[in-house]
């Protein structure tokens, strides 16, 4: 063969070569991609309906008098605390259940419709007008698992208490469940199943099947009211109502066999 033909002809043939080793190898880096990308992405939940098993009652004693009648409206406040406690436990209610909170007192300034500002301190002040008189408040709380119980005196008490002269009122009842975080696990649990179960279903429509797990990652964790419809993406805690709706989200990718 002529020299000036070999020549030409072996640079030719490596380059071929080559060429045919680049292709095999992008087809293969081509084929792992596509492997990699072979999955199904599925969202999956679980609900369940709970009974609050604590309860937050919050009340508030009040008595309003002049100036001049500063000393006796505290010993009257006094004693009207002394009766809403007497009142607790005579319905159940234990002594260390019972929170109270410090006397607030709080001028009533004339004019400006009585309402007195905040002095620089933080207390409350009628500056350069005239103090006509004083409100007198005091916070009472009841943390109790008795639930039912405790949500009965809500409704009654402050009724019973005005007539026998005592200003009480009820501030709001606010439910809790104490084992939640047995329950979010649990509920984890049932909402991955659901997740592969629907993955499953969904590989079986196109002939295939689910691999293992490539992505997984928990959704909102939500406690609403029963009939609620409340979305949030941070979750929600619903404390208003005594039944509870819980929902348990996870977001799930499986390879595709």
């Amino acid at each position: 063969m002529d020299t000036s033909i070999k020549f030409f002809l072996l640079p030719s043939i490596i380059l071929g070569l080559s060429f045919y080793g680049a292709v095999k190898v992008g087809a293969g880096a081509y084929e792992h991609v596509k492997a990699s990308d072979r999955g199904v992405s599925v969202t999956g939940s679980a609900d369940r309906t709970i009974t609050s098993d604590s309860v937050k009652w919050i009340g508030s004693l009040s008595r309003t008098t002049d100036a001049a009648g500063l000393k006796d409206a505290n010993a009257a406040m006094k004693n009207d605390l002394n009766a809403v406690v007497n009142l607790f436990k005579s319905r159940g209610v234990k002594e260390a259940e019972i929170t109270i909170q410090p006397l607030g007192v709080t001028p009533v300034c004339e004019g400006q419709q009585g309402i007195p500002y905040y002095d620089r301190s933080g207390g409350p002040t009628c500056g350069t007008s005239r103090v006509s008189g004083y409100n007198l408040q005091q916070g009472i709380t009841v943390e109790s698992g008795s639930v039912k119980e405790v949500t009965k005196l809500a409704q009654e008490a402050p009724t019973q208490l005005v007539q026998d002269g005592i200003l009480f009122s009820s501030l709001g009842l606010e439910y809790y469940y104490t084992k939640l975080a047995d329950l979010k696990l649990e509920m984890l649990s049932e909402a991955t199943k659901n997740a592969q179960d629907r993955a499953m279903k969904i590989a079986e429509t196109n002939g295939a099947k689910i691999g293992k797990p490539l992505a997984a990652a928990m959704g909102v964790f939500q406690i609403t009211a029963p009939n609620s419809v409340e979305v949030s993406d941070y979750g929600a805690y619903d404390t208003s109502s005594m039944e509870k709706k819980v929902t348990s989200v996870v977001r799930m990718t499986y390879l595709l066999e």
